[in-house]
């Protein structure tokens, strides 16, 4: 699904992995706040068009765009797609993430850990530069905003379960930390969010449907999160109200 060409007044969004989750989550709030936006997925078409045809109803414009977020060729080419329907991107939500299947760290299979590496960290990295070479007040740009959506296991480590994708979230971590030193003079702000146990599909195609429940349970504040919680969190580091928030991690985990 796709719009016309907005005007250069309102706000351009990009989320990966907005088709379900915490990705859908955000692209529906922005839309109710405002943004034109752009809703990545990779596999979930039917639910990435029922996000956009929500954000057309409250007077936004949307498009969905199919792309691996890990292959850098694909994110160029979504990127000049977004360029050309909705204009300039100005804001970007690194959503797009999976685990692999749970499984002690030595039983993991070469594919699972190369993919997860490559969705959750490169896919990261791909997305940021095309989203700084538009942003940048040195290359152009009006400047924006950034936000890493990277998860409490990076400082846990989810041993048992997936130590590889609790590093490359910590790698996501260290990015945002760079990157937003590094481009603070050219006007944009990079923040993370990271959530705790979030009710959504993520734990059925990790294999552990029951994980949900049990890890909840052991959260301080005794249930799981909702995507919209992490979702308000995201469009808060967006807003002009972050204004003067940079290089900070939100943990948004129940306390975990």
């Amino acid at each position: 699904m796709s719009t016309e060409r907005s005007d250069n007044s309102t706000p351009v969004l990009i989320v990966t992995g907005g088709g379900r989750g915490i990705g859908a989550a955000t692209a529906r709030l922005a839309g109710q706040r405002g943004y034109n936006v752009c809703i990545n997925y990779r596999n979930d078409e039917d639910s990435a068009g029922d996000v956009a045809r929500d954000i057309v109803a409250w007077g936004r414009r949307a498009m969905t765009y199919r792309a691996d977020v890990g292959d850098e060729g694909q994110v160029r080419v979504m990127f000049q797609e977004v360029d050309r329907q909705l204009g300039p991107v100005t804001a970007l939500v690194n959503n797009a993430g999976r685990t692999g299947h749970v499984s002690r760290f030595v039983d993991a299979d070469h594919a699972t850990i190369r993919s997860v590496v490559e969705v959750n960290l490169l896919g990261a990295m791909w997305c940021a530069r095309q989203a700084i070479s538009r942003m940048s007040t040195d290359r152009g740009g009006t400047g924006g905003a950034i936000v890493n959506v990277s998860t409490g296991a990076a400082t846990i480590g989810s041993p048992g379960e997936y130590v590889w994708y609790a590093a490359a979230k910590g790698g996501v971590d260290s990015l945002t930390l760079g990157l937003a030193k590094e481009l603070a003079s050219e006007g944009i702000r990079v923040n993370g969010v990271a959530p705790g146990i979030v009710n959504t599909e993520i734990h059925v195609t990790s294999g552990r449907p029951e994980r949900l429940d049990r890890v909840a349970k052991a959260t301080p504040m005794g249930r799981a999160g909702e995507p919209s919680e992490i979702a308000e969190a995201i469009l808060w580091l967006l807003s002009p109200a972050a204004s003067y928030t940079t290089g900070a991690i939100l943990r948004v985990a129940g306390g975990r």
